[in-house]
């Protein structure tokens, strides 16, 4: 039996830092959406009581340190589970982009090895194990639209956004998200007004999404990283309706309503940034199966 996952990729519409905890993580406040650009994960049982991972992307780890290898690890340990798995992953999201595609193949990981192994186990209960993997696992179970809050793993449901066509732009660097938060400076941030953004999306008013888009990192990773800024500046410039750096970045993503606008931005991107992808916002969460 082999069990297909989709992995969507999820972009932060907010991203707020409000302080440091006592146990080390920042307090975080984000509205974060997911959208139609999407790893595959295929899970095929293995008779040798093993994890096996299989990509093709070199910049894929194969051992402990794959999120996927992890939330296969965390249920045999919890629930006994005596046989094997092969996880193979295709990847399509860009690896280390701020798009939460190794938390994304960590919960499709977790939705399929709980049929695969019928472990019977709700959407809450697995978004719960997801949170001890990582930050954005919680809400990557779900998918859909939500408001993140505490370290990432407290997860208040909303309604789809107004559809739109979302840019996304990387450049050819990785950034590390360690250093961003170790760099960033809490006092004196201009904090993005998460209540008039979830309001934007309660009411499907475009104007008001676009209008309250923010993300306290960008004023470490676009000091840190010039080429991140510059991608930002091209899509204003080619006519993107609002634009921001998703998670710590380096991905920017532009928000626009027509496609016209969207082969331009596209199109002037492609110029001097390689990975360039146009797609939906999907709004709604994930089905269970």
């Amino acid at each position: 039996m082999k069990i297909m996952m989709k992995a969507p990729a999820k972009i932060n519409l907010t991203l707020d830092v409000l302080h440091k905890r006592a146990d080390g993580y920042h307090e975080v406040e984000m509205v974060m959406t997911t959208v139609d650009l999407a790893d595959r994960i295929e899970l095929e049982p293995l008779k040798k009581d093993e994890i096996k991972i299989i990509s093709h992307n070199r910049f894929v780890p194969d051992d402990k340190r794959n999120l996927a290898y992890q939330a296969a690890m965390l249920l045999k340990e919890r629930y006994g589970i005596r046989s094997g798995v092969s996880i193979g992953i295709e990847k399509v999201i860009p690896v280390a982009a701020g798009l939460a595609g190794g938390s994304s193949d960590a919960a499709a990981t977790l939705k399929g090895l709980n049929k695969l192994w019928n472990l019977g186990l709700s959407l809450d209960e697995l978004a719960e194990i997801g949170a001890e993997i990582g930050s954005d696992v919680s809400f990557c179970v779900y998918g859909g639209t939500a408001l993140a809050t505490g370290r990432g793993e407290k997860i208040q449901h909303l309604p789809a956004p107004p559809n739109c066509w979302v840019v996304l732009a990387k450049p050819t660097i990785g950034v590390s998200t360690a250093e961003v938060y170790k760099n960033l400076k809490i006092n004196g941030l201009r904090h993005p007004d998460t209540r008039a953004m979830m309001a934007a999306i309660e009411t499907k008013n475009y104007d008001e999404m676009c209008a309250h888009l923010g993300n306290v990192l960008e004023s470490v990773t676009l000091k840190l990283y010039p080429e991140v800024a510059q991608i930002k500046e091209q899509m204003e410039r080619f006519g993107a309706d609002a634009v921001l750096m998703s998670g710590s970045g380096p991905t920017v993503f532009g928000l626009m309503r027509h496609d016209s606008r969207m082969h331009r931005v596209c199109n002037g991107l492609r110029g001097f940034c390689d990975q360039v992808y146009a797609v939906r916002l999907l709004g709604e969460g994930m089905p269970i199966d």
